[in-house]
Formats: C-alpha cells, sequence, structure tokens
C-alpha cells in the first residue's frame, strides 16, 4: 500500500514569462488538491542582477516590476482559497560563480522546507527577461522534493 502523498508548501519559481504563468496555475491547482500554500518566487536573471549591481537600474524600479507579477499571481489563488507567499532572489551573482536559477530554486525550496516545486520549461528564446529556461533540467535531476516540469 502506497502512502498518500502530503503537501504544505508548492514552490513555483517565476521569471514574468507566459510559461511562468502556467506554472503558477498547476502550483495553485495542486496547492488547492492537497490544501497547501503556494510559494512564488521571482528569479532575476543575471543581466538584471548585474544591472542593479552596477546602478544600471534601480531596485525600485525592478521591485515594481516584479511585484505587478507576484500581485497576479495573489489574484490568481484568490478563486481557489490557497495561501499564496511570494519572494525575490538573484539568479546570478557576479561574486558566487555556483549561483544560478536552478541552485536558487534548489535552496528556495531547502530553505522554506518545500513539498513540491512546479518549475516552468520554457523554450530556449533567447530573451533576457526568461531566466528559468534552463533551471528546469537542474531542478528535475538534483531536487529532493518532487518536481513538476510544465
Amino acid at each position: 500500500m502506497t502512502t498518500p502523498l502530503e503537501l504544505d508548501l508548492v514552490l513555483v519559481p517565476v521569471d514574468g514569462s507566459d510559461e511562468s504563468t502556467v506554472a503558477i496555475e498547476y502550483a495553485i491547482g495542486i496547492a488547492e488538491q492537497y490544501g497547501a500554500a503556494v510559494h512564488a518566487v521571482y528569479v532575476l536573471g543575471e543581466e538584471m542582477a548585474r544591472a542593479i549591481e552596477t546602478g544600471a537600474v534601480e531596485e525600485d524600479e525592478i521591485a515594481t516590476e516584479t511585484e505587478a507579477f507576484t500581485d497576479n499571481v495573489a489574484e490568481m489563488a484568490e478563486s481557489s482559497d490557497v495561501e499564496v507567499a511570494t519572494s525575490t532572489a538573484y539568479g546570478f551573482s557576479t561574486n558566487v560563480k555556483t549561483r544560478h536559477p536552478g541552485s536558487v530554486v534548489l535552496d528556495t525550496a531547502e530553505e522554506l522546507d518545500a513539498d513540491f516545486i512546479v518549475v516552468p520549461r520554457e523554450p530556449v528564446s533567447g530573451d533576457p527577461g526568461e531566466v528559468l529556461e534552463k533551471a528546469a533540467e537542474y531542478v528535475l535531476l538534483y531536487a529532493s522534493q518532487p518536481v513538476l516540469s510544465v
């Protein structure tokens, strides 16, 4: 006899792309099915991280952009009665070579004690805003939690 899956927290990394929105829909659906909460972490790309570190762009400007997307996450969850939390993380660092979107997703999952991860598997389009396009495979290979790649 198999033990039923028990979930308290579903993690969904996002980057503002259409694929991220689809991943959020799946995460909310899974959370609703299992009575869990959703945490959406907005992962900033390399160009954005460098722009912030060098002062080429203001953090407030980026915060406004990411906040608009994460507000959308909360709106999507309203009708399903799923609790949603959000955060933002740098997907790259000029100081830490091992920091990349995949490691950020796994580190966040570990820090939050996430039980399940829904990761967008995006086509490699070259759009600098699409940060998670290469992270899905890494997360699928190294996550200790169940992962759904959409």
